[in-house]
């Protein structure tokens, strides 16, 4: 797999990742309070399975998932971070572009940072994919690189004969992964080696690397000996993105509706293979990340290993804060958002957080009519037609935008990154997404609520001729039987007719004498 293909579309950005790459992994520093949502990924919330006043270890399950088989179900359990103590649980407001408060476990830290006993698995190939498998899931470990999807998940699928480990980081800024695999090398070889061997010994393995990454492709080289395959990839926006990836690596091109499994191939991210090498060679859960914080309203940009549930404010103040930060955004500045505050816990998809300053924003350019150009079309990666898709969402026509293919765009900003008229393109498509979700949400409610009249219709109909029923044969069972009536009178007739003898005198015999 030397050959490289290039996908359709893309751009050239500039990366600004030299304000933290060059900067070891630090260790964030511990919060008094940890603030754990119950949702941190794809798919149904955890259940709390401790209580207020409870003291937990670090490590410990404090939410399991909803089902015992939750290696089979989108859900993962989560862990506590750090030792100490329960003190609440309760809504509480979440890093999410919907600005809406979740249910989160809050646990005051006692400084000791007590683990739990760990059970570390020496030899992994002794065990079968089942067991590894159930060992990543309640790992609690999700895809880290923002998509939040259950890992095991993507570990069941067979037929796989391909694994492609993503260190395409292709955002400006974000330089967690890239100091991961300069930094643990082996550790990611290693992971990827438990990946083949849950798959069921993948024919293929490829940790593909951006070319402007030279010291991450030496590690790799270096830590792979020849047991996996490490291949550059060309610095093209965004060339991170799954099927991207894919299409660069081998021509395939994953169409719509497919995904990777269909084509025998499964991709991971490299803080996720790390991820599972922890999970199974140290027994430990997934209780942190590599967090990238940056951008120029920060001292001291660098990439920091944050315990989940850390206030964004206690790894701001960390990397030194300067006055009058207009901006924080969660992820990059491409497909990233804008948080409200920091008061806001780190989740296991928080990746990076940049920081501007009143000087690094620039004022939104004041939108100007499209004048149908065409360029936005000409960097969608997706192949799709913006430009048809942005009139369709401004006529509310979204039924036509849909059947554009709407829901295919991956948000990547390609598009409203290139509009001359500076038309917030990815803006108009996340609207018309919630609004035709809302519109199915409606017409689904609707249905349920017809089904459920209909129903009722049916029940009350069923009642009524079952109540009837029975007051028939309940009549009927209460009157007496007709021929025993009539047997009855005719036997009191037949009596009636019979000769009383007993009672006639012999008149005639008594006049003779």
């Amino acid at each position: 797999m030397t050959r490289l293909w290039q996908f359709r579309g893309g751009i050239k950005l500039d990366g600004n990742k030299s304000l933290s790459s060059e900067q070891p992994i630090a260790k964030a520093n511990l919060p008094q309070f940890l603030i754990l949502p119950l949702l941190q990924h794809i798919g149904v919330p955890a259940e709390p399975v401790v209580k207020v006043g409870d003291k937990v270890l670090k490590g410990q399950i404090i939410a399991h998932c909803q089902a015992n088989d939750c290696y089979l179900k989108m859900s993962v359990p989560l862990h506590a971070s750090s030792s100490g103590t329960v003190v609440a649980i309760e809504p509480h407001s979440v890093p999410h572009p919907s600005g809406l408060t979740a249910l989160c476990i809050v646990i005051e830290t006692d400084g000791r940072d007590e683990w739990i006993e760990c059970s570390p698995i020496i030899d992994y190939t002794t065990l079968s994919p089942m067991t590894l498998r159930q060992q990543v899931a309640m790992a609690g470990i999700v895809g880290l690189g923002g998509a939040g999807f259950p890992s095991h998940l993507k570990l069941k699928s067979a037929g796989i004969d391909t694994l492609i480990i993503n260190g395409a980081e292709c955002e400006p800024y974000i330089t967690c992964d890239d100091r991961l695999m300069r930094e643990y090398p082996d550790d990611i070889v290693m992971g990827a080696q438990i990946f083949r061997h849950i798959l069921g010994g993948t024919q293929h393995c490829v940790i593909a690397v951006e070319d402007n990454k030279p010291a991450a492709y030496s590690a790799l080289l270096q830590a792979a000996q020849g047991r996996v395959t490490v291949v550059k990839v060309p610095t093209l926006y965004p060339t991170g993105g799954e099927k991207q990836l894919i299409h660069v690596l081998t021509g395939k091109e994953i169409g719509k509706a497919q995904l990777p499994a269909d084509f025998g191939m499964v991709v991971h991210n490299i803080e996720t293979t790390r991820a599972v090498y922890r999970a199974v060679k140290e027994g430990r859960p997934l209780i942190s990340r590599v967090v990238t914080v940056t951008g120029n309203g920060i001292e001291q940009p660098q990439n920091l290993e944050v315990l989940l549930g850390t206030p964004i404010q206690v790894i701001i103040d960390q990397c030194g804060r300067k006055s009058d930060i207009k901006q924080l955004i969660m992820g990059g500045p491409m497909m990233g958002f804008t948080l409200p505050h920091d008061q806001l816990p780190v989740i296991k998809t928080t990746n990076c957080l940049i920081a501007s300053s009143t000087q690094a924003i620039e004022s939104p350019k004041p939108t100007m009519p499209c004048i149908r150009c065409g360029a936005c079309a000409q960097v969608c990666p997706v192949n799709l037609l913006p430009q048809q898709l942005y009139w369709y969402t401004k006529a509310k026509d979204f039924k036509t935008a849909k059947n554009y293919h709407l829901f295919d765009c991956i948000e990547c900003g390609c598009c409203a990154y290139v509009c001359p008229s500076y038309l917030p393109l990815v803006d108009y498509y996340r609207y018309a997404k919630a609004e035709i979700r809302a519109n199915e949400q409606e017409r689904q409610k609707a249905n349920l609520a017809r089904n459920r009249h209909e129903f009722r219709t049916f029940r009350l109909d069923r009642d009524k001729a079952e109540k009837l029923a029975r007051h028939q044969a309940a009549a009927a069972a209460s009157q007496p039987d007709k021929q025993v009536i009539i047997e009855a009178a005719l036997e009191r007739v037949k009596a009636k007719k019979v000769p009383n003898h007993s009672e006639e005198k012999p008149i005639q015999e008594e006049s003779v004498h």
